[in-house]
């Protein structure tokens, strides 16, 4: 065994010591000879001990080192054949040259010398080719971290499954926040009497209770309509595999009571800061209450994701005259303290949409502010041009409509910007007015989408209700008694109801009702809305060819897809959907065409058996229970047909499943 080490030789600081002891000896010879004798025998002792003490302990050190060679070297040799790691070896072919003993647990051969790669797994090889410095491999039940020395050719394999139960189990136990709100309870119970009040709440707190402890649940009741849950992710999870039966439990024993009382439930978790949690939490069940309540909504701070669940029923009419009341007073006091009010709807503007705008506009004038609607000619379909083109026989409110260009030069910091009809910033006329202001409302009937205006100063958002021109109109209500409505602004709020409503068929509760008698009275023309409803005779045919194409699916479903590289317009399309839904036995209508802009668009209409907005958002859409839609992007129209179909499958396999 060759040396590791080198013998040392005696130090310098050392012999200089003798040295300078020679010389001083030297002095002492020349001046006293007797005592430099005396010096020189005790000198040459000192220096003989010295020298002999030197070697000695230089022996034993290098004694030392070969025994601990020897040991380390043994050592080595023990842990490379015994260390719980593997270690392989390979050549070019990815042949195996040498392997430890740890690695014949992986295999049933004698020996794994000469054996292929492969042989401990198929993929081993690909991730080797690709070059790739660390990889995992999964055997049986265990997870491997694997690392590649690639000028080695050398593989260590350390098993890191226990590392994944910990970080599995850490996962498990990270805490989720939920709160639990009774909906519309305040309503339906302010004209219950004690007795009756006490049951249903007594019923509620039983049955939540219970679900809650079955699961191990924390719940504490923090308002008569309000819960706080806490639980942790593996129950998470078990909730979510159940879907939440206790909306439908809730449901069904609030039914045979005859009271219509449903949940909502918000829930955050991928926070660690509690503070952060519960705003998360919060902010889901804002989502859930805006999309109409009865569901669930769940917000991932890690993977930014959102889930719902739930949703399945259409939303009941649970707002009241003083919500309208307060909301109106509100608006009023923030259009008074703005310098001019920007009313703006969505790209491709509907009835509903411009008559809401009008009605923001009187509220506007009715307090002595300056307002403008924001509106794009070059964005309009054919129905509403017929409603823009009377408009601007109307010098004095056509004067009130301001393109998006001269509305981004106006805009300031003190401006109040209105938005109808919507609430996602990408489909707003111009998104970047809402960023030019402080101060911006939000007064939409559609369910509330993840996508959202960042912290909009007063949100109006109403799902159960027909329109937003219908919200509007009560509003109107409300404000200064100076307030006077034409005929013309009026038929435009009494089109915007019509036409969402498809003329009080759909979505259409008492209010709905309520708000076209109050238009009536302030002289909307019912003639000049059917005026405005009349259609060309191209676009009937037109309508009449995507209805041609209908195939009826699972008995009472009715889709019909429209001719490649035939476009047709967002209008028809939602024409030809409620057409559909008119023919005997049909409950849903899907419609599916290329659109001019290039992207495929599907319209959904439903009788309200089936829920066509949990459809259309599992397309990345949205919408209402009985009204959805969706716009894709990279895919054809057949293959948007055979991915609604696998969905619509998915939907009543679920509904089955509940069953």
């Amino acid at each position: 065994m060759p040396k590791l080490w080198k013998k040392p030789t005696m130090g310098r600081h050392i012999i200089g010591i003798y040295l300078l002891s020679f010389i001083l000896l030297v002095f002492i010879f020349y001046f006293q000879w007797v005592i430099g004798l005396i010096m020189t025998v005790f000198f040459s002792l000192s220096l003989y001990y010295s020298i002999r003490r030197e070697e000695k302990l230089l022996d034993q050190t290098e004694a030392y080192i070969s025994t601990l060679s020897y040991r380390v070297k043994k050592v080595g040799e023990e842990a490379l054949l015994e260390m719980p790691i593997g270690i392989v070896l390979y050549d070019e072919e990815y042949q195996i040259d040498w392997a430890n003993p740890f690695m014949n647990q992986f295999t049933e051969e004698e020996t794994m010398v000469g054996e292929p790669l492969s042989l401990l797994s198929d993929s081993i090889v690909s991730q080797l080719r690709e070059g790739k410095e660390s990889f995992w491999l999964k055997f049986d039940q265990f997870e491997y971290q694997v690392y590649n020395k690639k000028e080695e050719r050398l593989l260590y394999f350390f098993d890191r499954t226990r590392e994944i139960e910990i970080q599995a189990l850490y996962e498990q136990e990270k805490t989720v926040l939920g709160i639990i709100f009774l909906d519309n309870y305040e309503e339906i119970t302010q004209n219950m009497d004690d007795t009756a009040k006490s049951q249903i709440n007594s019923q509620v707190t039983s049955l939540l209770n219970n679900w809650s402890n079955e699961r191990g649940i924390y719940l504490k009741r923090t308002s008569q309509e309000r819960f706080l849950a806490v639980f942790n992710q593996d129950i998470l999870t078990q909730l979510e595999k159940e879907k939440f039966e206790i909306l439908d439990e809730v449901r069904e024993l609030i039914t045979d009571k005859n009271v219509p009382l449903t949940l909502s439930i918000g829930i955050g978790l991928g926070s660690e800061l509690l503070p952060d949690l519960g705003k998360l939490t919060q902010s889901s069940l804002d989502l859930a209450l805006g999309r109409g309540g009865d569901q669930v909504v769940i917000k991932d701070d890690e993977s930014g994701k959102v889930r719902f669940y739930g949703g399945k029923t259409n939303p009941m009419e649970k707002r009241t005259r003083v919500r309208a009341r307060v909301i109106s007073h509100a608006l009023k006091e923030l259009v008074k303290g703005s310098d001019q009010v920007l009313i703006m709807g969505h790209k491709a503007p509907d009835m509903d949409s411009i008559g809401a705008a009008i009605g923001v506009l009187k509220i506007a004038q009715a307090n002595d502010v300056e307002g403008f609607i924001v509106l794009d000619e070059n964005d309009i379909d054919t129905g509403v041009q017929r409603l823009v083109d009377e408009i601007r026989e109307s010098d004095e409110l056509w004067s009130h409509f301001i393109d998006p260009d001269g509305a981004l030069d106006i805009v300031t910091k003190d401006t109040l910007v209105v938005v109808v009809d919507t609430h996602k910033p990408s489909l707003m006329l111009e998104e970047k007015l809402v960023h030019k202001t402080e101060h911006v409302v939000l007064i939409d009937h559609h369910r509330r989408g993840e996508e959202f205006v960042e912290d909009p100063t007063l949100v109006y958002m109403e799902p159960y209700a027909s329109s937003t021109a219908e919200l509007v109109t009560e509003l109107l209500e409300y404000q200064p008694s100076k307030l006077t409505l034409n005929m013309l602004e009026s038929t435009a709020l009494l089109a915007g109801i019509i036409v969402d409503t498809k003329s009080f068929t759909l979505r259409t509760g008492s209010r709905t009702f309520d708000a076209a008698s109050y238009l009536r009275s302030r002289g909307a023309d019912t003639v000049l809305v059917q005026k405005f409803l009349k259609e060309d005779l191209d676009i009937y045919v037109k309508r009449s060819r995507l209805i041609e194409n209908t195939k009826v699916y699972r008995h009472n479903i009715a889709i019909s897809v429209g001719n490649s590289r035939e476009t047709y317009g967002p209008v028809v399309i939602a024409q030809a959907a409620d057409t559909l839904l008119t023919m005997t036995g049909i409950e849903a209508s899907f419609v599916i065409s290329e659109r001019k802009d290039g992207r495929i668009g599907i319209s959904a209409r439903s009788l309200g058996e089936v829920n066509v907005q949990v459809i259309m958002e599992r397309m990345n859409g949205g919408g209402h229970l009985t009204n959805a839609a969706t716009q894709l992007d990279d895919i054809s129209v057949i293959d948007a047909y055979e991915w609604l179909k696998d969905i619509i499958d998915e939907y009543y396999d679920e509904e089955g499943e509940e069953e």
